[in-house]
């Protein structure tokens, strides 16, 4: 294959006699301006990392935190790779100076981290725990001090295992004591917190919890449990909404965090953008659809029969309670096509060749990041948008220079920002980017097989080192563009 040069600036083209100097004049006029930041960001947007309690905490005996549901899933033999568990993970309980620091060194202006339920409820409800609050006013504390500000998720996964003994999110209950666990911990905080969300990816810790196994609490419910353990969840969503506009002591902003099942058309005609809102409405039925609209879909009800759950007007007057923003989780979506016959749209299969990371599930397709917060915006009417997780597994390897070179992480977080770019430019309101993850983590089942952060961390020590995706990911920040 002959080899081709690529010119990499502006004034290299300009200088090359390509073209005759009238015609290059009517072609390229506004060349230097363009070279000079052609995917820039809108001024003010923020850029941020995030993490979640259990996945980073570690020091799960101290100051008197309960245990919780990973706690338990994690020490049951067979649950997590290699029967890793969360007990210490990046002992960020007592290494978070450090890892503030490492944010200052990035630049985020934000910073996207979750609360532990059983640290401030050791019993889920009941008297709280003062000593486990007093972690998150420190951390809280020294976010502010360095400048940062702090986006609050009260439920990233890790409920008190009190709670589940009860019967978890199958438990009505459940719904009404997150709200209690809300409002105290609002009342306490929201001197220092603004932003905040109530939980994180439902379809992750209530169908992965309660209908297949593969996360905590491990279960695989009948199908009218499942379907009614979800509408516990977006119940106790509504209640929190509620309940921490009650308590909180200033104006604040809230939220909910959703992976959205993603689909995007295949070929970006009117007919295939039609087939992806259908699908991407229908897909997310049991919990975005109906806190945004407040209303099941028919063909979610249909589809359920007799074991669709049961409801009243008032559960649904909650639930749909308005948000402030919502928070998107973008990893990867489906393509989608449009069908004469019901329901209107088809899923493409994925061939055996179509691209992933390290981790099975992450298929790597950039355009999720264009479509699905437009889809959203156009379907549901949000008007402010945050990307609250993107990020990627990469088999990183630790050189012997104290160097990770980690340039597939930095080819997925380029293509998926620049695709993040072109929404915003078209006019898509997402105000900021959270990378996941400022560090490698707790992985959930996957234990510390996989790593997704820009900071290689050392297990056995707890060395925390940068990785070439963090330099790349300053570069961005420091720019507001896409280099």
């Amino acid at each position: 294959m002959k080899r081709r040069t690529f010119l990499t600036s502006a004034a290299a083209l300009t200088a090359a006699p390509l073209l005759p100097d009238a015609l290059r004049a009517q072609s390229m006029p506004n060349l230097d301006a363009m070279a000079a930041r052609p995917f820039a960001f809108p001024q003010g947007f923020r850029w941020g990392t995030a993490t979640a309690a259990y996945q980073v905490e570690g020091a799960v005996h101290a100051d008197g935190r309960g245990p919780s549901i990973w706690d338990t899933f994690s020490h049951t033999p067979g649950k997590t790779f290699d029967g890793q568990t969360g007990d210490v993970a990046d002992d960020e309980y007592h290494r978070y100076p450090e890892d503030v620091a490492l944010m200052q060194r990035l630049g985020v202006t934000v910073y996207s981290f979750s609360i532990a339920w059983p640290r401030v409820f050791p019993e889920g409800t009941g008297a709280p725990n003062p000593r486990g609050l007093d972690y998150y006013k420190r951390l809280l504390d020294q976010l502010r001090a360095a400048g940062i500000e702090p986006f609050c998720t009260l439920f990233h996964w890790d409920l008190p295992q009190a709670l589940q003994d009860k019967g978890g999110w199958a438990n009505r209950a459940t719904s009404h004591a997150f709200a209690d666990y809300a409002a105290y911990t609002v009342d306490q905080l929201s001197d220092r917190i603004t932003h905040w969300m109530t939980t994180n990816e439902f379809d992750s810790f209530i169908d992965g919890g309660y209908g297949g196994g593969g996360m905590a609490p491990g279960l695989d419910l009948p199908r009218a449990e499942l379907a009614q353990t979800r509408h516990n969840a977006v119940l106790a969503h509504g209640l929190a909404v509620q309940a921490i506009r009650a308590a909180a002591r200033r104006p604040v902003l809230v939220g909910f965090v959703e992976d959205v099942s993603g689909a995007m058309p295949a070929i970006a005609d009117l007919a295939h953008i039609h087939a992806a809102e259908v699908a991407l409405r229908e897909q997310n039925a049991p919990y975005t659809t109906v806190i945004l609209e407040g209303r099941y879909t028919e063909q979610y009800l249909r589809a359920l029969g007799p074991d669709a759950p049961h409801f009243t007007p008032e559960d649904l007057r909650i639930i749909s309670t308005p948000v402030d923003f919502m928070g998107i989780n973008v990893y990867t979506t489906r393509e989608v096509v449009a069908t004469d016959s019901a329901p209107g749209y088809l899923f493409v299969p994925r061939p055996a060749t179509y691209p992933h990371a390290e981790s099975d599930w992450l298929y790597i397709n950039p355009q999720a990041m264009y479509w699905t917060p437009k889809l959203v915006s156009s379907i549901w009417g949000v008007k402010s948008l945050y990307i609250t997780e993107n990020g990627y597994s990469s088999a990183d390897v630790l050189r012997p220079d104290a160097c990770v070179l980690d340039s597939d992480r930095i080819m997925y977080l380029r293509n998926y920002l620049l695709q993040l770019q072109r929404g915003i430019a078209e006019g898509v309101p997402v105000r900021g980017y959270f990378l996941w993850s400022l560090l490698d983590n707790f992985e959930w089942a996957r234990g510390y097989s996989q790593r997704f952060g820009i900071t290689y961390v050392d297990f056995k020590t707890e060395t925390r080192t940068p990785k070439l995706s963090f330099d790349f990911y300053r570069s961005v920040i420091k720019e507001n563009a896409i280099g």
